[in-house]
């Protein structure tokens, strides 16, 4: 079993929106949908969605143990490794996805395209964390603008397959 990776403090402010919430919560049967539309991909690139690459990755509950599917902006860093963002939209705390995968690292997939595979996360810090938000931005300049509307530090990590 892989050693959890940390959980940052949550932040005191952010873009939370008690509406929001009960939206997304009403928005669970339409999020299915999207889910197993992505998985109809017949292509191994990453589908679009408001203009950048998507991922699904899948993480187990850290309370529930039940499997849990997050349709995500996904950022290729290399051939074999993508960079996700916990952002939440800027909100003060961390999205449910990070707090699972936090919890459960040796138990998370990814779906990029029509390929899934078990991949390693590994939580950026310091020049490297800096780099990745840089290429991160350039394909989606609004991950960017999450930071400025939180205290948190939003974690960003890169996924690699899993050995």
């Amino acid at each position: 079993m892989s050693e959890n990776l940390p959980i940052p403090p949550t932040g005191t402010r952010g873009a939370d929106n008690p509406v929001m919430a009960l939206l997304m919560r009403a928005f669970r049967p339409l999020m299915a949908r999207q889910v197993a539309g992505y998985r109809k991909a017949t292509s191994p690139e990453p589908k679009l969605m408001m203009g950048f690459p998507t991922v699904l990755l899948t993480t187990v509950g850290a309370r529930t143990g039940a499997e849990r599917t997050q349709i995500l902006g996904g950022f290729a860093d290399g051939s074999d490794a993508w960079l996700v963002m916990a952002s939440l939209g800027g909100s003060a705390k961390h999205p449910a996805w990070y707090i699972n995968l936090a919890k459960h690292p040796d138990q998370v997939w990814l779906e990029v395209g029509n390929r899934k595979l078990r991949v390693k996360p590994e939580l950026l810090e310091g020049e490297r964390r800096s780099e990745a938000l840089e290429r991160i931005a350039a394909v989606a300049p609004r991950y960017r603008d999450y930071e400025s509307k939180t205290d948190r530090r939003i974690p960003i990590l890169r996924l690699t397959p899993a050995a």
